[in-house]
């Protein structure tokens, strides 16, 4: 135990006189009531045994007595049902709380999984009183039976175990946990020692130093209580130590070595050669590399000393759903790796990171690359809501976005942008917990010296930051705000300012939410979750044509003229560092009708397009671009007071086609400039382009078309959700101009072969009337199609 809980624990020496103490006095106390009772009555075919904790004499104060009541024969056992019900009435009245069962010796080695927790309590026997040969019987029966079936026997101890552990979530990380029961406790170590007992070759790890540590925790907790009470929780652990948050977490130092034990016991156990899992591990020992070998579904290094770059390993691990073995754990102690911002995203988009953030806990390795990891490492923070530590608890949330799709959220997940900013909002979002200090705000702080240190760009910094500092905000409107009322729309649209935001901080709650504890998310609460997306984004999309930049201030008169009229969106989907980009491209025109930038970044293009409004002007450059077999993931575009568009396009290069060709890029560009002066025509670009097929998920949705005249005061908003193909983007712009549309505002998404595209549009400065609603609908059904 570390030195900063003040807690006095029995030492091993007493905490095993304390133990065999009170065996021996339930035993005096077992046999006396049986020569009272049983035996003048029945002095032979019957015997008296002490089984479990009791059989190990190993009995804790105020525990039960564990006893098994054998009979030679049923015929034996009848007669004897009264003189049982006076034995056991003498038991209780001397102090005891026997926990009794009757068997004959035959159904004692009777084979079948509904006789595994009888085996298991009778590996830990001890004859007591009664007649010794009816218990010799039993031994040798028992273990000729054992010899011949100690593997079945094994796996019915695992499989009692694994539903002990499911009931607990599978993780030792509770706040108040069971002593016994819990994951990493008591329980689990007495398994190892069974299984270790059914398989002597089988390695044995030394557990002494966690077993006297959770039973003298025990004693004293018992002591504590005046019964059989093995649940820390708060209250006792504030009467058990000063400091109960140090006391904890030696708690969970010595619960996680036992319960990694466990596991591999466990593990060895369901891999026996020849197995279905065995052979299916002996398989997946193909995914080893040069760098690490696969075994039993556990990753070694292949070259010990030769520690790995950066995350490799864990990104192996998270791709493959494999686990570190123990070797590899102990081998990685103390390993600091120099990481940087691309690794993370990189792991941190992969389908189920949780897996990676798993290893690099058990390994050390998350403390050692986010030192500030150690402030909530086992850290137990008082709250009867929350069932888990803070660590914990944020391991199982990012682990609960891979549940989303079972929701009615699973949608909004796939519209999610940039699913990895959100999983490394998680990571942070308590770790300023137990600093003293509101949480949001610190852990905020610490989120950005994080991703400042790992040399993330400007833009994901204040993603992340935003998402840490807000991550209440919609749990806190589902339980305190009046949803009906419509200042509770407006307030949320206010502070979370876009779309993308809005639905990455939806996600985030979700995961937040769930991870509380298993029961958190109920179906009231995701409906309430649902309404509060619902309300937040009506609202912002309401305001996203009507609400424009008048009189921006604190800034210079000459940008303030850049900003007029742009909608109040456009200051919040883009940094600083952005606007002065287009600020500065925007001064350009008065040299040239068009200012273009092409960025790379992160696997994706962006194409930034400032020029003089016109007609048909988004179409072409969005056919420009996939004239060249381009992928449009994003669009965006704006106009100002004075005429002046600032499109922005984001697009994958599926093909490599201007990562392989170096004029590409400039060929692209003179492209745009084309079509942007009208000197080339961008439907005559994409005729004859092939059309790939789509992923199956995709070919059969229909496609959705919906107007809504109430979300803007002025523009008539337009929602389209279809199958994504090539010149889609382009086909629904050019029909939009063809009807003698005006694009005010648009907005463009592309996640998973599905377009989500939002156009504000007006004719003759007017919303669109019935009419040429109807002709609309059927026109961009076909260009859907």
């Amino acid at each position: 135990m570390s030195g900063a809980a003040v807690l006095v624990l029995p030492s091993p020496e007493a905490v095993r006189r304390t133990l065999a103490a009170r065996s021996a006095e339930a035993e005096k106390l077992a046999v006396r009531a049986y020569s009272q009772t049983l035996e003048p009555r029945f002095p032979h075919g019957m015997a008296l045994t002490a089984v479990g904790g009791f059989g190990r004499q190993e009995l804790f104060p105020y525990a039960e007595v564990e006893l098994a009541l054998l009979f030679e024969s049923a015929s034996r056992r009848e007669p004897a049902r009264e003189a049982v019900s006076a034995f056991l009435e003498a038991l209780r009245d001397s102090g005891l709380r026997p926990h009794h069962s009757i068997h004959t010796v035959a159904e004692c080695v009777a084979e079948g999984e509904d006789n595994a927790e009888l085996t298991v309590g009778l590996l830990d026997r001890r004859f007591l009183a009664g007649e010794p040969a009816v218990f010799q019987d039993l031994n040798q029966r028992f273990d000729a039976s054992l010899a011949r079936r100690a593997g079945a026997v094994a796996r019915q101890l695992a499989g009692l175990s694994e539903a002990r552990h499911a009931r607990f979530q599978n993780t030792i990380y509770h706040l108040e946990p069971n002593l016994q029961d819990t994951p990493g406790g008591l329980r689990d170590l007495q398994t190892v020692r069974w299984l270790a007992a059914l398989d002597p070759k089988a390695p044995v790890r030394d557990l002494s130093a966690a077993f006297d540590f959770l039973a003298a925790l025990r004693i004293r907790l018992n002591e504590l209580a005046g019964r059989d009470q093995n649940v820390l929780d708060f209250a006792a652990q504030e009467a058990l130590s000063e400091h109960p948050a140090a006391l904890m977490r030696d708690y969970y130092r010595h619960a996680r070595l036992v319960h990694r034990t466990v596991k591999m016991a466990l593990e060895a156990v369901a891999e026996t050669p020849g197995t279905l899992i065995g052979r299916f591990h002996e398989w997946r020992s193909r995914l080893s590399t040069s760098q690490f070998t696969v075994s039993r579904d556990r990753v070694w290094l292949r070259e010990p000393n030769r520690m790995p770059q950066g995350l490799s390993l864990f990104e192996f691990v998270t791709r493959h759903r494999l686990r570190l073995a123990p070797d590899t754990v102990e081998r990685l102690a103390g390993f600091a790796p120099e990481t940087h911002w691309d690794e993370w995203k990189r792991l941190l988009s992969l389908p189920r990171p949780s897996f990676g953030l798993r290893a690099m806990q058990e390994a050390g390795t998350l403390t050692a690359v986010l030192p500030a990891w150690r402030n909530i490492d086992c850290l137990v923070v008082p709250d009867f809501y929350h069932r888990y530590t803070v660590d914990e608890h944020t391991l199982i949330a990012i682990a609960s976005l891979e549940t989303i799709a079972d929701t009615r959220l699973a949608g909004l997940l796939e519209e999610t942008t940039d699913l990895a900013l959100v999983r490394f909002a998680l990571l942070l979002h308590d770790i300023g917990k137990g600093s003293g200090v509101e949480h949001s705000r610190e852990s905020e702080r610490i989120s950005r010296m994080v991703m400042e240190r790992l040399g993330a760009p400007e833009a994901d910094r204040a993603t992340v930051e935003f998402l840490v500092r807000h991550h209440l905000d919609l749990s806190s409107v589902m339980t305190s705000r009046d949803l009906d009322d419509g200042s509770t729309a407006r307030m949320l649209a206010e502070g979370l300012g876009t779309v993308e935001r809005l639905k990455q901080l939806a996600v985030m709650t979700y995961a937040d939410i769930s991870a509380v504890n298993p029961q958190a998310m109920t179906p009231w609460r995701l409906e309430q979750l649902w309404r509060v997306y619902l309300l937040a984004y009506d609202e912002l999309t309401r305001e996203l044509h009507t609400v424009r930049i008048h009189d921006a201030a604190g800034v210079a008169p000459e940008k303030a003229a850049f900003l007029e009229g742009l909608p109040t969106r456009y200051t919040r989907a883009h940094t600083q560092a952005e606007i002065d980009a287009h600020f500065a491209m925007a001064r350009m025109l008065e040299f040239q009708p068009v200012a273009m930038e092409i960025q790379f970044e992160r696997g994706l293009y962006r194409l930034t397009l400032l020029t003089r409004d016109h007609p048909a002007l988004f179409a072409s450059i969005a056919g420009a671009i996939s004239s060249f077999g381009l992928n449009i993931v994003n669009a965006e575009a704006f106009s100002n007071a004075q005429g002046v568009v600032v499109d922005t396009f984001t697009f994958s290069d599926p093909h490599r086609t201007l990562e392989l060709n170096a004029m590409e890029t400039d060929r692209l560009r003179a492209t745009v400039r084309r079509v942007v002066a009208g000197s080339e025509d961008a439907g005559a670009l994409l005729e004859g382009r092939p059309r790939p097929f789509l992923p199956s998920r995709a070919a059969g949705m229909e496609p959705l078309v919906a107007f809504n005249n109430e979300a803007s005061e002025t523009a008539t908003l337009i929602e389209i959700v279809a199958a994504d193909r090539p010149g889609l983007l382009y086909d629904l712009a050019r029909t939009l101009s063809s009807a003698g549309c005006d694009i005010e505002v648009v907005l463009i998404d592309t996640e998973a072969h599905k377009a989500l595209d939002v156009f504000y549009v007006t004719a003759g400065g007017q919303k669109l009337s019935g009419e040429l609603e109807g002709r609309l609908k059927t026109d961009l059904l076909a260009a859907c199609a």
